[in-house]
């Protein structure tokens, strides 16, 4: 009996432990689940290292620069234009050729000339001939006049007939005097005509080369004589060539005249020509006036050193004017120095963004709409207030930390740190955006080797 009792008991006590079994196991992954996901928020809440690159503070030399585009030109260009109209009859000389102080650049037909000249050597000649007779008429005028003053005295002729003569007298003097200036006029005449004549033939005036010929054997040229006629081609001394380019105005106050410089020509790729700045125009040149695309232009003259070349007018070319040199400069990339407001130590576009959200808020408008917009016009400037310069530098700790620096001049790279900065310090070179706007002073940073590599 007591064995057909038992039996079937056992079998229900097996699935009750298994069934708590299962409920401890359940209840323990909840657990770790629980656990695991309060582990991850702490985790995640915790700051992120910024990625970062890094370059030490050196001693170098800084070079400021102006950079400005313009062509080459030469020093001594003579433009040969005729002060006489006719058609040329001799041009002995073609384009790139060269010629020397003297030579026949061009002759202009001269018979009118020769003509006007031949007819004032005449007219002096018919001036001399009047005046030879005006001469003889005051000859016997004056004899007239003292015979009859004698006879005046005498009391042989009346008043009247003395007045008379000495009036004969006067007239056939001052005709005399006139003859002679229709001398020295026709005089003068010859002498321009002459001149007109000669300049029927132009030599060259400087040793040169022919840079530009504008006219042909037989095409007629005009001229007056107050203007200069048709440009009929140039001459230009080679030898001596100069950068012509044209500075803006927010930097030619920086250049002075014995300024070095740099001029890459287009034509010879890389090849450095060394330059001295001879003369900055004192009066600018303003292009599209009125307009958004305004510009204002100093034109600057930098005299071409190197002569190992034959260099030609046109060419196009860039000064790299040497304003400023600074040597054994404590230098920082120019990246590396950004601007902070204050002592917040938040950058200008935040503090922006934070003024002009919470003016928004107080007009009760779309904060993100508005602020976008206005900060898409903003176009901060250092010169407002509480506005610092510094950099981020990293020490051992792993932190970025804010110094505040005083600056100098700076080349395309590298910029002055007068103070705030010794050589050696690890400075933080980018990003631009990780020092524009996420740095802070503390903020834990880490070294980005994909950008390092």
């Amino acid at each position: 009996m007591h064995q057909a009792l038992t039996t079937p008991t056992e079998p229900v006590r097996a699935p009750r432990k298994r069934s708590r079994r299962r409920r401890y196991v359940i209840i323990a992954g909840i657990g770790l689940l629980l656990l695991w996901l309060v582990a991850s928020m702490l985790f995640g809440r915790r700051e992120k290292p910024i990625p970062v690159t890094t370059e030490k503070a050196v001693r170098r030399t800084i070079i400021q620069t102006v950079s400005a585009t313009g062509k080459i030109q030469p020093e001594t260009e003579v433009k040969i234009s005729p002060e006489v109209a006719g058609e040329i009859i001799e041009l002995p000389v073609i384009d790139g050729k060269a010629v020397k102080r003297g030579d026949l650049l061009v002759k202009i037909k001269p018979d009118s000339y020769k003509a006007l000249v031949e007819q004032q050597e005449a007219a002096i000649s018919a001036a001399k001939a009047t005046n030879l007779q005006q001469k003889a008429t005051m000859m016997k005028s004056e004899q007239d006049l003292r015979r009859a003053e004698d006879l005046y005295n005498k009391k042989m002729i009346s008043v009247q007939e003395y007045n008379a003569a000495q009036a004969a007298y006067d007239v056939s003097k001052n005709t005399f005097e006139s003859s002679l200036h229709e001398i020295e006029r026709a005089e003068a005449g010859s002498s321009q005509a002459r001149d007109q004549l000669a300049k029927t033939t132009i030599y060259s005036p400087i040793d040169g080369t022919v840079t530009v010929l504008n006219s042909k054997l037989g095409e007629r040229v005009v001229a007056t004589n107050q203007f200069a006629g048709t440009e009929v081609m140039r001459v230009a001394d080679l030898s001596s060539m100069q950068a012509v380019v044209d500075v803006n105005e927010n930097d030619v106050v920086n250049v002075k005249v014995g300024d070095k410089a740099i001029v890459t020509i287009d034509a010879y790729g890389e090849r450095k020509f060394h330059g001295t700045v001879v003369q900055i125009a004192n009066t600018g040149k303003t292009t599209g006036t009125g307009t958004q695309e305004e510009v204002t232009n100093f034109e600057v003259k930098t005299h071409i050193d190197d002569n190992d070349v034959q260099l030609r007018p046109g060419l196009s070319c860039t000064a790299e004017i040497e304003t400023n040199k600074v040597d054994n400069a404590v230098a920082v990339p120019m990246q590396s120095v950004t601007i902070r407001t204050g002592d917040s130590n938040l950058s200008p576009e935040e503090i922006e963004k934070r003024k002009l959200i919470a003016s928004v808020r107080d007009k009760g408008d779309n904060a993100a709409e508005l602020t976008n917009q206005k900060l898409e016009k903003k176009n901060a400037k250092e010169e407002r207030e509480n506005v610092i310069k510094g950099v981020f530098t990293m020490n051992r700790d792993g932190k970025a930390h804010w110094v505040k620096v005083t600056t100098g001049i700076a080349d395309d790279t590298y910029m002055e740190i007068k103070s705030g900065v010794n050589p050696g310090d690890e400075v933080i070179s980018g990003s631009y955006s990780a020092i524009s706007r996420k740095l802070k002073d503390g903020a834990k940073v880490t070294i980005d080797k994909l950008q390092t590599k």
